[in-house]
């Protein structure tokens, strides 16, 4: 068997367990012929869209915005294609007018959220008193800093008209009914797409120790705001989210199972170590070396080959002016420290398809990959002081490229040790 092939067919089958054709379907509210509003956001919101479609009869209308390149048909919903992962002035008007279409509804009335990873840029609506211009600086320094998505998460729904419950908020008293596709490790509510149909227990004081931690500059008129508690969004209680109801669809855990299932038919023996792992991408990698190194010298119980399987979300503290995403700078980290070690092969991927801004969806690692390097000129620390993975990567042809795949559970690792 090919190493790369068995990776591919991993990441295939953890891809397929979150397709929103397969699991959005069995949580739709029941079709009683009446009218359905349906809004949305998020990579995977088109393709939620197109399945809640194909299984609704009655009346239905809506919105959903998605990332360029990330839509498709759909007939009764609209879909708008906006900018992530730093907002742009398509996804402000997109959220503006999603917001006038819950605007003086009735009890009667009834809303489906549409919600997957990705919704919080492309939600874009500041506050009042807050500029897209004055967003879009802070959204892409906390993106540079290495700060957690829980964290970045936290800021972004205390500058927003719409995330942190205040969706909801504005639909009561209709009912609403969110489906969601976890892409954050733990898949806390309030955390996906910056929750903008549930109650958000975070303040504006969170919000700003955040900025200050990571030396975020802001507006002091901002800063005043935010110690005042004047940006702080609905909390738990809020009567105006009594009839809010969640349902998770999809997340890293059953994307995990899947490929758990993948290898056994393969023939592999597949151990998670977790659907929620975050840190420093490179350091991150380093670990993960670690513990493949000892499962690759040492005699345990399960019988070889292995496969390590992980999500999650790491973070990357730009330093350098180079391209990539999270999952190849882990690689880097991953295959530093692996040093050649035999028969190790690694795949880390972003399952939306993207990782980062350019146009792969992660890479592959080799017990070769180090010295394939070195006969290209290339340095991989170099590389990992520039944040140049892409470069490292699309020089020895190991990008792997799939095209949005309009969902995202997060990211998906696979370590394989021990193949002959």
């Amino acid at each position: 068997m090919n190493p790369r092939d068995i990776l591919r067919q991993l990441f295939d089958a953890a891809i397929a367990a979150a397709d929103p054709a397969l699991c959005v379907p069995p949580f739709l509210p029941k079709d009683d012929g009446g009218r359905l509003i349906v809004i949305g956001a998020g990579k995977a919101s088109a393709a939620m869209a197109r399945a809640v479609e194909q299984h609704w009869s009655g009346p239905l209308e809506g919105l959903v915005v998605t990332r360029y390149g990330h839509a498709v048909p759909c007939e009764r919903i609209e879909i708008v294609e906006a900018a992530h992962p730093v907002p742009d002035a398509v996804g402000e008007l997109a959220a503006q007018r999603m917001l006038a279409k819950l605007s003086g509804l009735a009890a009667t009335d009834r809303v489906l959220a549409l919600i997957s990873g990705g919704g919080s840029a492309l939600l874009a609506a500041p506050a009042e008193g807050i500029s897209l211009t004055e967003k879009r600086a802070i959204t892409s320094a906390l993106l540079k800093s290495g700060a957690s998505i829980s964290e970045i998460n936290c800021v972004r729904k205390h500058l927003s008209a719409i995330k942190g419950g205040r969706l909801a908020a504005m639909a009561w008293p209709a009912r609403i009914l969110t489906l969601a596709i976890s892409d954050v490790p733990g898949d806390d509510p309030a955390v996906i797409a910056s929750g903008p149909t549930v109650a958000d227990p975070s303040t504006a004081f969170d919000a700003l120790q955040v900025l200050d931690f990571y030396a975020i500059e802001i507006d002091p008129a901002l800063r005043q705001r935010l110690l005042e508690s004047e940006l702080e969004t609905p909390k738990p209680g809020d009567p105006r989210l009594a009839h809010s109801e969640f349902r998770l669809v999809a997340s890293p855990q059953q994307m995990l199972l899947a490929a758990v299932e993948k290898a056994r038919q393969l023939g592999i023996t597949p151990l998670i170590l977790g659907d929620a792992i975050e840190g420093e991408a490179r350091e991150v990698g380093k670990a993960l070396a670690g513990i493949a190194k000892y499962y690759g010298q040492h005699d345990i119980s399960a019988k070889k080959p292995y496969v390590l399987l992980s999500g999650g979300e790491t973070t990357v503290t730009l330093r350098g002016a180079g391209r990539g995403g999270r999952n190849t700078e882990f690689l880097l980290g991953l295959a530093l420290a692996l040093d050649g070690a035999a028969q190790i092969h690694a795949l880390a991927a972003d399952t939306d398809g993207i990782d980062g801004s350019e146009d792969n969806a992660g890479a592959f690692v080799a017990p070769d990959t180090l010295a394939r390097g070195r006969a290209k000129g290339l340095d991989i620390r170099r590389a990992m002081a520039d944040n140049d993975a892409w470069g490292y990567f699309s020089a020895l042809g190991d990008l792997l490229v799939t095209g949005p795949t309009r969902t995202n559970v997060n990211d998906f690792r696979a370590i394989l040790i021990g193949l002959e």
